[in-house]
């Protein structure tokens, strides 16, 4: 099967496409052939071995043998199932998350039935399953697990224009809340037309000093940090930071004990709940999955280097069977069930 490999932390040339054997399911394990995948913010940290700390999970001066696939985010076919395998069939059209075990930037991937997995509803394509799975959990499991968030909240979205934040504007706006968002001015209105009530421009506004006070900040992005939001949230606010994770957890905990204004963070692996909900919004229409642009699993190293200049829309998708859609995804596609 054709995959792509990086044996070394640097820039996308490290990407190489090799032929693997097909792995063979065994257990409760599922062959899934991949039919299109993503390029995310998270794996072009891995391949350049970022943050630091991270390398203690991933290899400390190369990437462990295990991971050297990327690839977090997948939709495709069942095509084989291992003997004790029984919760899906050949045939079925499933998308889902890896995990830890990455490895969807290839043909095919082998995995537990019990992963972070579910199927595609009818109407949806792979493409834009693929591109749903990893920005709509993380929005679901900062949102609605750790923030509790509840009709009638305000809430801000820093990155509202990233993968994680397009769902969380309209997650937020999904649980009834009211919401704002953080983006370059040229994205404004994509962030509009998601449901946000007012848009800030960072490259000409400060939002610290708009005069507006939040239940909830959510960072998307890493672009603030809790003392600087601390002044705009209300006083029993928190502050949902995905990176720094070190620092903010520290931070968690402390603020935890004293009370008030708090810190919650973590990581979303286990994404079963969220992926229910995810299939029903899909399946309902309900949701918007913004693809920026989609390249083929070839120029994959073109896709990590557009994702690492910083101005990605929403998200970049790899399709890796051959006319499974277009060459190209217009930038901002429309609703799934559109």
């Amino acid at each position: 099967m054709r995959a792509v490999i990086f044996d070394a932390y640097g820039p996308p040339e490290v990407l190489t496409q090799v032929d693997l054997p097909t792995p063979v399911p065994c257990g409760d394990q599922v062959l899934v052939r991949v039919h299109a995948t993503t390029v995310t913010s998270a794996e072009c940290g891995m391949r350049r071995g970022e943050p630091r700390w991270g390398r203690a999970i991933i290899g400390l001066r190369r990437p462990r043998k295990g991971i050297r696939v990327l690839g977090l985010e997948f939709a495709g076919e069942i095509t084989a199932t291992g003997p004790a395998a029984s919760r899906f069939q050949v045939g079925d059209r499933v998308f889902g998350f890896t995990g830890f075990g990455v490895g969807a930037n290839a043909e095919f991937k082998c995995l537990s039935e019990r992963a972070s997995m579910t199927t595609v509803p009818k109407n949806v394509t792979y493409a834009q399953a693929a591109a749903s799975v990893d920005g709509f959990t993380t929005a679901w499991h900062f949102l609605h697990d750790l923030a509790d968030l509840q009709a009638g909240q305000k809430v801000l979205v820093v990155g509202a224009s990233g993968s994680i934040g397009t769902y969380a504007v309209q997650l937020a706006r999904q649980l009834g809340a009211e919401v704002h968002g953080v983006c370059s001015g040229r994205n404004a209105e994509l962030v509009g037309s998601l449901g946000a009530h007012r848009v800030f421009d960072y490259t000409a506004e400060d939002f610290t000093t708009s005069g507006e006070h939040y239940d909830v900040v959510f960072d998307t992005v890493g672009r603030s940090s809790f003392a600087r939001c601390r002044p705009v949230l209300t006083r029993r606010g928190c502050y949902l930071p995905t990176t720094g994770l070190v620092v903010n957890n520290l931070l968690a905990a402390g603020t935890a004990v004293t009370g008030g204004r708090r810190v919650r963070t973590g990581m979303s692996v286990r994404k079963h709940s969220a992926l229910a909900a995810l299939r029903d919004l899909l399946g309902d229409g309900r949701l918007r999955v913004v693809i920026d642009r989609s390249y083929p699993l070839a120029e994959i190293v073109e896709a990590h280097r557009y994702v690492d200049s910083g101005h990605k829309v929403g998200n970049v998708v790899i399709t890796v069977v051959n006319g499974d859609g277009p060459a190209a995804v217009p930038r901002h596609s429309p609703p799934a069930a559109g």
